[in-house]
């Protein structure tokens, strides 16, 4: 374990002005207050935050952010309270311990549930101060460095939580030391067949191209020299997740990859960036389309480097990465390292634009966009998937017409984009230029694309846009405007319904005298209830009730009977459905009819109610982008015995007792024609097309009639109206 003068040593030897009181005073605080606890391991607990500030200490942090270190499992493990932290060490680090501190004592239902909460806690104390988020990752690599003390069924939960969140989370605060480790552990504990294989291949190439490696190093750093320019290149390797990932991503075994070795070229300025990778092509061959800027062009996460895959000794495929000092730095340690460089003297050079603080940098856009997302009120589940999204996704670059960069994830489409600049742009797209001509906005844009959106603010989003989203803001944005549309069609629904309830009785619809009735329901406001009544989940007339209405039992009954629904002939028809209130007006779609026993969807039809349509309905189609308006509906099995319509196209021979065959036919199994229509085949008049509706009871009824007609001789073909 370590002491507590070495933890002031190694903080004092990278910052001479550091609060040693300060880490004196919370080594002794944290050492006390864990006491006697043991860890999975049989170490004592205290040796966990110890070990994470001295995680901390590698990154050059502050003496605010070690003591929060140390601190950081006292608030939920120990006896001591939030408090007494602020009490004995001031607001700053009593924030910080808050933030780590998880929700313990939320009675959450599931762990996806809890796993999100804790998530956007992290976030949002993210988002106030970036330390958080070091002293967080911290503790998760040390927690996943001890992994083999925990039980087997845990182990792989916490790795897996930390392959899908905590290592991508990493990698987007530009932490690509910590995340590589991190996927590396959880990697072994989740695929460790794939881990091993993928290490023996790797001792085995290493043996074999050791020599050629360290060749290609002095080789290279003689060259630079020799054009004045001092560098230093180290030969590296791939991780083993990072290949395991390009074979999956690739398809590719073991034996295809080629380039698996790599080198990275650090020189001390962004003009010495250009001129090495210029004496790089000139002494090696370039692989085409291998070459990436991201000095000019910076990853989302403020990632800076040239990156180019030459050709080299032996036909060996290598990756050269060319950067400055400071550049290397800020790729390795992210945030933490934009905290200590950000004021460099040096950094006007190395970083060249560079150099907003931490706060303002790219990461923290990105962040601010995701506790937007948690701001919304999304569901757990529905900000976890999301989330997800945007850890893992690469990206490309986008410019609009202005010039203003856009990152992307890869996939994404102009709707993503749209999205990007603005949840209105995105509410109101209607198509895109992408590169001055007109695309699709499934169209998957590539680095570089100029996107023009097409706007109308006549427009509403189709909920088949989520599934051609890719960001989790575009997909968020989608839901929402669609929830407002359908609420606002069965808010319309419902007032409709009311005024014609009052009507009955006599009484004109005011707005104000119904919205006087909300309390009494249970309902925030009028559109709500509104809303409610138009779902069917609240019936109008308790609506007619809260709003202190008298009603005779006579005027009741009548009012609690449902609207008849309408054959194709006019008459009325009772339809026995679940799923709506009893008060809505429903009529079967006289294009196809609908019986019992086969699946129906509802569509809302303004001003007229609902038209069922079985599920096959063609005319489905048209409301495909309209999914507000279609509603869930079943038949109700203890309905009273009744005929239902159903269309058919029979297809018979032009012959002497044809039709007679086909009502006999009808007639004997029970059904009842309701209308017939006789229509001669074009070019073909040896056969007539017949269109009926039929009545029967159900779908079985159906089918036997439809069996039976087939067997006729006069009858060649028999089929359903699709509408």
């Amino acid at each position: 374990m370590m002491r507590q003068y070495e933890l002031v040593e190694r903080v004092t030897k990278y910052d001479p002005d550091a609060d040693e009181d300060l880490l004196n005073r919370a080594y002794v605080y944290a050492m006390k207050a864990h006491g006697n606890q043991k860890r999975a391991s049989g170490e004592a607990y205290f040796n966990h935050p110890l070990e994470v500030a001295a995680i901390l200490t590698e990154m050059k942090l502050d003496s605010a952010t070690i003591a929060a270190a140390l601190l950081h499992d006292t608030v939920e493990d120990t006896e001591a309270t939030h408090q007494e932290i602020e009490e004995k060490f001031g607001p700053d680090i009593a924030v910080l311990v808050d933030g780590l501190t998880k929700i313990a004592k939320l009675d959450l239902v599931t762990k996806e549930a809890a796993q999100a909460e804790n998530l956007r806690k992290l976030l949002l104390a993210m988002s106030r101060d970036v330390r958080v988020l070091l002293v967080k990752l911290a503790d998760r690599l040390h927690n996943m460095r001890t992994l083999e003390h925990v039980k087997p069924e845990k182990r792989t939960r916490i790795a897996q939580e930390t392959m899908e969140i905590y290592a991508p989370l990493a990698g987007r605060m530009g932490m690509q030391a910590v995340r590589d480790e991190l996927e590396d552990i959880a990697f072994k504990v989740l695929n460790p067949e794939a881990n091993t294989i993928i290490l023996a291949r790797l001792a085995k190439l290493h043996a074999e191209s050791g020599g050629i490696l360290r060749s290609i190093e002095q080789e290279l750093m003689q060259k630079l020299a020799e054009n004045g320019i001092k560098a230093e290149v180290h030969g590296r390797e791939k991780r083993p997740y990072s290949i395991f990932r390009k074979m999956e991503r690739k398809l590719l075994s073991l034996g295809q990859l080629s380039d698996i070795f790599g080198f990275r070229v650090i020189v001390g300025t962004v003009d010495q960036c250009y001129r090495a990778l210029g004496i790089i092509h000139r002494t090696y061959r370039a692989v085409p389309g291998r070459f990436k800027d991201y000095i000019s062009t910076p990853k989302q996460n403020d990632y800076r480097s040239i990156h180019t895959t030459v050709i080299g000794p032996h036909h060996m495929r290598v990756e050269m990465q060319i950067r400055t000092r400071l550049m290397h730095e800020i790729a390795e340690r992210g945030v933490a390292a934009h905290a200590i460089y950000k004021d460099a003297p040096d950094a006007k050079e190395a970083l060249d634009g560079f150099r907003a603080p931490a706060a303002e940098s790219n990461a923290y856009r990105w962040l601010r966009h995701l506790v937007e997302m948690l701001q919304e009120g999304e569901s757990p589940r529905e900000f976890l998937e999301h989330t997800k999204l945007e850890l893992f996704h690469d990206q490309v670059f986008c410019f609009t017409p202005k010039g203003k960069l856009i990152a992307l994830p890869k996939r994404a489409t102009p709707i993503d984009f749209a999205y990007a600049v603005h949840t209105s742009v995105g509410d109101s797209c209607v198509g895109a230029k992408v590169n001055g001509s007109h695309a699709p906005l499934v169209t998957e844009l590539k680095n570089g694309d100029e996107v023009d959106i097409i706007r109308s603010e006549a427009q509403t989003p189709p909920a088949a846009w989520e599934g051609l989203a890719v960001t989790g803001k575009a997909r968020a944005a989608i839901r929402r405007a669609t929830r407002a549309a359908a609420r606002k069609q069965f808010a319309g629904l419902g007032r409709e319904i009311v005024e014609k309830m009052l009507a009955k009785l006599g009484k004109g619809y005011e707005e104000k005298q119904v919205a006087a009735a909300m309390p009494r329901l249970g309902h925030r406001n009028i559109e709500d209830a509104l809303a409610a009544i138009g779902r069917g989940e609240l019936a109008a007339i308790d609506v007619l009730k809260a709003m202190g209405l008298t009603i005779d039992d006579s005027k009741l009954k009548e009012l609690r009977r449902r609207p008849p629904a309408r054959k194709t002939d006019g008459e009325e028809l009772s339809v026995p459905v679940r799923g709506v209130s009893r008060t809505t007006a429903l009529r079967i779609a006289p294009e196809t009819g609908a019986v019992p026993g086969e699946r129906i969807v509802g569509i809302l039809m303004p001003g007229e109610g609902i038209t069922i349509y079985p599920i096959f309905a063609k005319a489905l189609e048209q409301f495909d982008n309209q999914p507000e308006r279609w509603v869930d509906l079943a038949w109700d099995t203890g309905a009273e015995d009744q005929r239902f319509p159903a269309r058919l196209t029979v297809s018979i021979l032009n012959e002497v007792g044809s039709l007679a065959q086909v009502t006999q036919a009808i007639s004997d199994l029970g059904g009842n024609i309701d209308a017939l229509q006789m229509v001669a085949r074009e070019g073909a008049r040896d056969f007539f097309d017949l269109d009926i509706t039929l009545e029967v009871h159900d779908l079985i009824h159906l089918n036997v009639i439809m069996a039976s007609l087939r067997g006729k001789p006069a009858v060649s073909d028999v089929n359903r109206k699709t509408g």
